[in-house]
């Protein structure tokens, strides 16, 4: 491989690693400083202040509009609605219900989206479901629960029920982001990373318009505090549009399969910082529950991935 080959790949491993990193910052330590707000109204802003930064750089690409198919737009709305509105929306309310406890378990849990693409892949795309699928998916499932809950039954008490409803919501953000990569197929191979993260952010943004509208809660801009801006700030210049830019560009030049490792830096920075930010401890079979899980993801994602590679 000659260094005209190698650079690009290089470069474009790095990214990817760069923008699971950054997501992981994000789980932990950034968006659930915004637990005053309201959910939607969070969801809303993050895309909002990227969007409108985006368009003094990009205005151009309205001009697409006019060009696009029906199809391309209806597939760029699906990825909006579920990538960036409903999957969002469960996991920032599913990081806000355990106010700043185990939220790496969330972020693991999140991980489960490949199961969830692999079932929609075979629904919307006719794929063929490997027959290795079923095992590593049973695997990872039965991962996720001991890793949620340990050895113990889910407790349905008032003050158990936080739990229970977060990991249902990391799962509901799950099946979403699964369903984002699903129709990402369908279309963002025609349109460059910078056009796709555009116009991404453009549907998204008005999605949540409309939901902050509907739910009254478009004039909370008045409850935004300093510290809020801040991380608003934060979050829409790294872990929002550039980490979603850096992970596009990324994929342009990696290996599907590769990138399945490279996003592992997505829960192992998130379970790093949750110990020592929040002093989250997992138990001996929550240990073994987040590694087994992992493993059996990525074996889903390797076996996968490299066959269409």
């Amino acid at each position: 491989m000659d260094n005209k080959t190698r650079n690009p790949k290089i470069i474009g491993a790095l990214a990817v690693a760069a923008s699971a990193t950054l997501w992981g910052v994000d789980g932990i330590l950034l968006t659930p400083q915004l637990y005053n707000l309201n959910t939607a109204f969070v969801v809303f802003v993050i895309h909002l202040f990227p969007f409108l930064l985006m368009n003094f750089f990009f205005f151009k690409q309205y001009k697409l509009l006019g060009t696009m198919s029906r199809s391309d737009l209806f597939y760029f709305f699906m990825i909006a609605l579920f990538g960036g509105a409903l999957g969002t929306l469960a996991i920032v309310k599913s990081l806000f219900l355990l106010h700043f406890n185990n939220l790496s378990v969330i972020v693991l849990l999140q991980k489960l989206q490949p199961i969830f693409a692999v079932i929609l892949a075979r629904i919307i795309l006719k794929e063929r479901i490997k027959r290795h699928f079923v095992l590593w998916a049973a695997v990872a499932l039965i991962g996720g629960y001991f890793l949620t809950f340990g050895w113990a039954l889910p407790d349905f008490t008032t003050e158990g029920m936080a739990t229970v409803y977060a990991a249902l919501l990391s799962l509901l953000a799950a099946f979403s982001f699964g369903s984002s990569t699903v129709f990402s197929k369908k279309i963002l191979g025609h349109y460059s990373f910078y056009s796709s993260t555009f116009f991404r952010y453009f549907f998204t943004t008005v999605i949540m318009l409309v939901i902050v509208l509907i739910t009254g809660h478009i004039g909370d801009f008045t409850l935004i505090t300093p510290r809020n801006w801040m991380f608003i700030a934060l979050i829409g210049l790294t872990t929002g549009s550039g980490a979603i830019f850096l992970y596009y560009y990324g994929l342009r030049n990696v290996k599907a399969s590769i990138s399945t490792f490279l996003e592992l830096m997505y829960p192992i920075t998130a379970v790093v910082l949750d110990y020592f930010v929040n002093k989250t401890v997992y138990s001996p079979v929550q240990w073994i529950a987040a590694f087994v899980m992992l493993f059996a993801i990525v074996m889903l994602n390797f076996r996968s991935k490299s066959d269409s590679n």
